[in-house]
Parts: C-alpha cells; sequence; structure tokens
C-alpha cells in the first residue's frame, strides 16, 4: 500500500470518489479496522456482550451542546434517528448488565463546527453500559479500552502509524496505561489563568477544550462537571450537590476529548426532576420513564468516539479525513 504523507487538511473533503481513492483514507480505514476488532476483543474479555443499538425512537439524547435530531415518519408517529442510544443503554442491563454497542449517530450539528476538525453529522461511538458500576468502574474500563486498542494497533499496524507521520514515543504513557484526573474546578482555574474566559457553570468549551489538550503530553480525565451543563442521566453526587458523578477523557497534544460518562441516575422520581429541571417534557419519554418507574439498574458508562480514536491514532486534521462518507455541518454531500 501507498504510504501517505502528512498534510494540513483542506477544510472540506474533496468529491466522494477522489477522497473514496485516497492513500490516506486507505490508511485510516485499516487502522480503524485494527481498532474495531481490538476493542470487541477486549470488551469481550471483559464479560461485555455486543448488542446492535436501535436507529429511530421516540425520543433520543436531549444533549449535544447545540446539536439537532432529524425527525423521521415512522407510520405516522414523530421518531427521532438516535443522537445517542443511551436510554436504550439502561433499558437493556435488564438483560445484559455488561454491554457495549458500535452505535452510528446522527446529530445536526451546528454550522460553526465545521472548522474544528472533530465535528462530523453522521459518526459511530463504542457505547458501554456497566450494571451496578461506579465512576470509577467506568473510568477503568475506558482507560483499559484505551490502552489495549492502541497496544494493538501499534503492534499490528506500526508501519501505518509511522507513514502517517506518527511517533511511537508520544504513545508510550496510554499503551502503559498512565492517565492523569482533574476536576472540573481545576480545569476552569487553569484556563482562566492563560486569559481563556471559560464558563465555571457550563461545559469546557471547544476553544478551552483543545488547549487544555494542547498543553499536555498524557491523557486526563476530567470529573465533576457541574449540575445542568450535561444530560438529566447523569447522576447528581449525593455527598457533593450541584455536581455530576461524571467525566470526559482528553487525549493529549490538541485532539481533545475521545470520551464521555457517567454514573447514571436511576431513581424514576429524581430522573423526572432532572428533566423538568432541563426543559425536557416527561411525556416525551413515557417508554423510558415506565423502565425507570420498574425499576432500572444503576448503572455508569460512556461513548468512545470511534472517528476521534481513529484520528488520535493517525494524527490527521480533521475527522473527515478518517470517515469513507463524511458529512460535515453545514455542508451537503452524498
Amino acid at each position: 500500500m501507498d504510504q501517505p504523507q502528512p498534510t494540513t487538511a483542506p477544510a472540506t473533503p474533496p468529491p466522494l470518489g477522489e477522497h473514496l481513492r485516497s492513500p490516506r483514507l486507505r490508511a485510516a480505514m485499516t487502522v480503524q479496522q485494527e481498532v474495531l476488532q481490538a476493542a470487541r476483543d477486549y470488551l469481550r474479555g471483559q464479560a461485555f456482550t455486543e448488542l446492535l443499538p436501535p436507529l429511530v425512537g421516540p425520543v433520543t439524547d436531549p444533549g449535544g451542546r447545540g446539536a439537532k435530531a432529524l425527525d423521521v415518519d415512522y407510520y405516522g408517529h414523530p421518531y427521532k434517528l438516535m443522537t445517542s442510544a443511551i436510554l436504550y443503554k439502561q433499558a437493556s442491563l435488564h438483560g445484559f448488565p455488561r454491554l457495549f454497542y458500535i452505535a452510528p449517530n446522527v446529530r445536526v450539528e451546528p454550522e460553526e463546527t465545521a472548522g474544528t476538525g472533530r465535528h462530523l453529522v453522521e459518526f459511530h461511538q463504542i457505547d458501554v453500559e456497566i450494571a451496578g458500576a461506579s465512576r470509577e468502574d467506568a473510568q477503568e474500563i475506558a482507560a483499559g479500552l484505551l490502552t489495549h486498542v492502541t497496544e494493538h494497533v501499534w503492534t499490528a499496524v506500526p508501519d501505518v502509524l509511522t507513514g502517517l507521520g506518527r511517533d511511537e514515543a508520544d504513545f508510550a504513557d496510554i499503551r502503559a496505561g498512565k492517565y492523569d484526573v482533574h476536576t472540573h474546578a481545576e480545569a476552569v482555574a487553569r484556563l482562566v489563568a492563560a486569559g481563556h474566559p471559560q464558563n465555571p457553570d457550563g461545559e469546557i468549551d471547544w476553544a478551552g477544550e483543545r488547549l487544555l489538550s494542547l498543553e499536555t503530553d498524557r491523557a486526563f480525565f476530567v470529573d465533576d462537571y457541574p449540575k445542568g451543563s450535561r444530560g438529566f442521566y447523569d447522576r447528581e453526587d449525593p455527598d457533593n450537590p450541584g455536581v455530576l458523578r461524571n467525566f470526559d477523557l482528553i487525549a493529549p497534544h490538541g485532539f481533545g476529548e475521545l470520551v464521555s460518562g457517567s454514573e447514571r441516575e436511576a431513581d424514576y422520581a429524581t430522573i423526572v426532576t432532572r428533566m423538568r429541571e432541563s426543559g425536557e417534557n416527561p411525556a416525551k419519554y413515557a417508554w423510558y420513564l415506565k423502565e425507570a418507574r420498574d425499576g432500572i439498574p444503576a448503572s455508569a458508562g460512556f461513548g468512545m468516539g470511534l472517528q476521534r480514536l481513529v484520528r488520535f491514532l493517525t494524527g490527521l486534521d480533521a475527522l473527515w479525513q478518517v470517515s469513507a462518507y463524511p458529512k460535515l455541518p453545514g455542508v451537503v454531500a452524498p
């Protein structure tokens, strides 16, 4: 296979046929298939069962930093394409206490995100859920998964990675299982000290996330996002009101968030209250709330962005370079 040389990506993909013939895409897809094999091997080795996720449903994840779900006419009923199958993961715990999906997602992202290099309208997540687990349990699986995948790819196709300009030494900490941990408050303080006006009560914005990612050589977790910054399903810390038992996993060298996860809220009354606090209409979630009323198991889980992971491993500039059929926000494509 011809070895592509790293270059700066143009803002938008070339015509589809030209893109599909690119040696760079072939290299990225070679890495992607190794990632998928390694992810499945690791999770099955940890006693997880793979399920196939739903594609449409009456509701989907309401979160997403301004992203919208696409509507589907489902036999006269207004359904949604999945932006995330998180609600189904929780319901599935009744029969599958350790489960994962390789889940397609469709999010109509704001057009301004097209230039971040980190957003697509169509993408996939390695979605994991664990009954009876804590945040720390989920973080251990997320870190183990990233370590295993990285080790496998560098063992299976090192020539592809070096051909893309990747330096094996940059992955030494991840392959050794070394990760740092910071709180959201600590991350905000670092950004403010660096002159970045980060809202202490909200998500770390794209620019702030990139700054944090650029200043480190080691992947790190960010814990304890403030209540209101994430979805109603993220569990509030009973010992620290106003703080969520959740996390992100940030890659070094500017590649940003790879994983987002949390302990899940499982108490029916609390879920309804949290929905109302976040402006959601509980009536839309009738099927999910019935499951919660009947007793959804307490759990923790996460989603790891597949294309973001492949981009991090390959070092390419933008997610469209690691997608065979890229659809950028605001750009109409086949």
